[in-house]
């Protein structure tokens, strides 16, 4: 991606896919869409993203594990 008009619409071609989570620009030279999100079909964004900008490619699909944070129980009132 060469100019800010084509970060933003490679943005804009991301929003569309399913339930995001979050989308952001990295890399060194930005150059990088990073997708987050459940039910993202990789395939198809990579496809869309090559037929707006002629060149996408896919570094890696993960499954992104959340952390459970431990449950707090709430403090049981005394009687008096």
């Amino acid at each position: 991606m060469n100019c800010d008009k084509c970060r933003s619409k490679a943005m804009k071609i991301a929003s569309t896919a399913s339930v995001i989570n979050s989308k952001t620009i990295e890399g060194s030279d930005r150059d990088q869409l990073v997708v987050i999100g459940e039910d993202v079909d990789s395939a198809n964004l990579t496809r869309s993203l090559r037929k707006k900008h002629c060149y996408a490619t896919l570094w890696s699909v993960e499954e992104v594990k959340l952390k459970k944070e431990p449950e707090v129980n709430p403090p049981i009132p005394k009687a008096v």
